[in-house]
């Protein structure tokens, strides 16, 4: 036997990590470090979408006209639905009920993000619009294309958590999933409606 103040390596390992002020949050704090770093990038390249902006504002808003509002309005009632329905599924779990149902209704739904985007894309790429169009639309698959593959990486780690829905991984899988859900809430008007 240990002492009280010792304890075994064993033990050790089977009480939580302190992270300090992190040890408060919901979910692994690793999520919140990641979250934190990608809202930082995100931080940055937005400033430097609006900075050219500020240096071409003709060509920004010439280029900004020729997106649909619409399907970018789509796809922000598609996050912010799913982002609801993974609360709801980590809400379950804590009142002892199946995650299941609501996790699996935010992965279908989110999937819905990633169609409408590729249609976008495809009329955007049949239209003769690609990267190489101007420094708006090379912002604009910049930025999207990045947050569309946190789309994908995010319906993964949904889906993972779908098979072992451990109230850690839920509150986990969804606090990535609401990051997702910020970035486009912030990426939305700076990109179709901001003028």
């Amino acid at each position: 036997m240990t002492e009280a103040g010792n304890a075994s390596p064993r033990n050790a390992d089977l009480e939580p990590a302190d992270w300090g002020p992190l040890s408060g949050l919901p979910s692994n704090p690793m999520m919140w470090l990641l979250i934190l770093g990608e809202l930082v990038v995100c931080g940055v390249a937005f400033v430097g979408f609006s900075i050219a902006r500020e240096l071409d504002p003709v060509t920004f808003e010439a280029s900004r006209s020729q997106l649909d509002g619409v399907q970018g309005g789509v796809n922000t009632l598609v996050l912010i639905t799913s982002g609801w329905l993974a609360a709801l599924s980590v809400r379950a779990k804590r009142r002892g009920a199946s995650p299941r149902p609501a996790l699996a209704a935010s992965i279908a739904v989110g999937t819905i993000f990633l169609v409408v985007k590729l249609f976008e894309y495809r009329s955007k790429l049949s239209a003769g619009i690609t990267v190489d169009t101007n420094d708006f639309f090379a912002f604009y698959y910049l930025l999207t294309g990045f947050h569309a593959l946190h789309v994908l990486m995010g319906l993964i780690v949904l889906s993972i958590v779908l098979k072992w829905d451990s109230l850690d991984n839920l509150e986990t899988g969804a606090a990535f999933w609401h990051m997702v859900d910020l970035i486009w809430v912030v990426l939305y008007p700076l990109i179709y409606l901001v003028r």
